[in-house]
């Protein structure tokens, strides 16, 4: 519960996007354990927190992200900044211009 909150406590500046990325599936669907070092990097992942977006230069608002959280994205094989919280889970900062696509 106290990782939930911390990762709530962190607001992402400007266009950065926190995106918490997808774990590789352990077991097959016939239930055959996939080794961890056979298990490729996922390259999708899950939204976590949104930054206000990137500012105009005509008039000093905000330019909102095209991403929300919730949304799944996905994510570009190099790149980003990543960081362990509490709970161990690996999450990424990505600018906006470097997620490649969200889908449903």
């Amino acid at each position: 519960m106290a990782a939930a909150n911390a990762i709530k406590k962190i607001m992402p500046m400007l266009d950065r996007i926190l995106v918490q990325r997808a774990e590789p599936m352990a077991t097959t669907e016939g239930g055959i354990v996939v080794p961890e070092a056979s298990r490729g990097k996922m390259r999708q992942g899950t939204v976590i927190a949104v930054g206000p977006g990137v500012r105009n230069n005509q008039n000093d608002a905000y330019i909102a992200p095209l991403v929300k959280e919730g949304d799944r994205v996905l994510l570009p094989e190099y790149g980003g900044t990543r960081f362990k919280m509490d709970d161990n889970k690996e999450y990424i900062l990505y600018r906006e211009s470097d997620i490649l696509a969200k889908y449903e």
